[in-house]
């Protein structure tokens, strides 16, 4: 069986942690926070612990720490 079977198409609630995730409320998606994207949960890679958000991919959670100040800016 899926682990995301029967979920349908609904977005997920997530608890980011370090290294992982606990999931709040079952979906079979997130929402990037950067880029407004579906992230299905067995594709999810990229969060930020500190904000709780999930992003679609290493740009959109790199722009996510500039954007926070996180990172410098580029040139």
């Amino acid at each position: 069986m899926n682990l995301f079977e029967g979920h349908g198409n609904r977005e997920a609630k997530i608890r980011y942690l370090d290294g992982d995730f606990q999931i709040l409320s079952p979906g079979s998606y997130v929402v990037c926070a950067l880029t407004g994207k579906q992230v299905p949960l067995d594709e999810l890679r990229y969060w930020s612990v500190a904000r709780q958000e999930p992003y679609a991919d290493v740009a959109s959670a790199l722009e996510a720490d500039r954007r926070a100040g996180v990172l410098p800016t580029q040139r």
